[in-house]
């Protein structure tokens, strides 16, 4: 089925591969494309980036750091591969981790970045950027392009429709079928009214990933 505009909708969605509704959020857009012509641009940003420098919580912080290494191995993907690998890996790295909601620790990511590489056939060595800062100057650098556009008051997944982005969607399960494609025409919508900031309700359940 094609787009109510007949084309192809460029989508860009900037994740996180550790933030659970970033994976929600990229599992809604590939429902989507079942029913709807989408073109996804798969981009890296990062959690820890996010936080760095919040001092009310540093235990989360402390555990941002430690997963971040998520990002970065990312981050070492495209840079090899370029950015179309991004869906692949990120769909072998979080069917590892969202199976069930917790938070996963660093070397239960770094494992599972491992496997997901070798899933999807590149180099095992590219696991080793998980613990060092070689490919921290351009996760910044994708980070920061995705907060350009919707402003430091916002977070990971940012979703980009033809131009307008918008934070979100913040969903706590994975919309199907007709539902899919309601949300998708009703971000499309929003994202589109320069006045537009803000919809939000407090989250009561836990993330569910099936």
């Amino acid at each position: 089925m094609g787009s109510q505009h007949g084309r192809v909708q460029q989508v860009d969605f900037w994740f996180d591969p550790v933030c659970p509704y970033s994976w929600i959020g990229s599992r809604w857009l590939l429902e989507v494309t079942t029913q709807r012509r989408l073109q996804i641009k798969w981009h890296v940003m990062s959690l820890y980036l996010l936080n760095e420098h919040r001092t009310d919580d540093p235990s989360y912080v402390s555990h941002l750091r430690e997963v971040n290494g998520a990002a970065r191995v990312a981050t070492a993907a495209a840079g090899h591969a370029g950015e179309p690998v991004l869906g692949d890996l990120y769909t072998a790295f979080g069917a590892r981790i969202f199976d069930d909601w917790r938070y996963a620790g660093g070397d239960e990511c770094r494992a599972a970045m491992a496997a997901a590489l070798a899933e999807v056939g590149l180099p095992a060595d590219l696991v080793a950027a998980f613990d060092t800062e070689e490919h921290d100057a351009e996760l910044r650098r994708s980070h920061d392009a995705a907060i350009a556009l919707v402003g430091d008051e916002c977070g990971t997944p940012v979703t980009r429709i033809d131009d307008p982005a918008l934070y979100g969607p913040i969903l706590n399960s994975i919309p199907r079928g007709a539902a899919a494609v309601r949300v998708f025409d009703a971000m499309r919508l929003l994202s589109t009214v320069p006045d537009f900031y803000e919809l939000k309700r407090t989250r009561t359940t836990a993330p569910v990933f099936t």
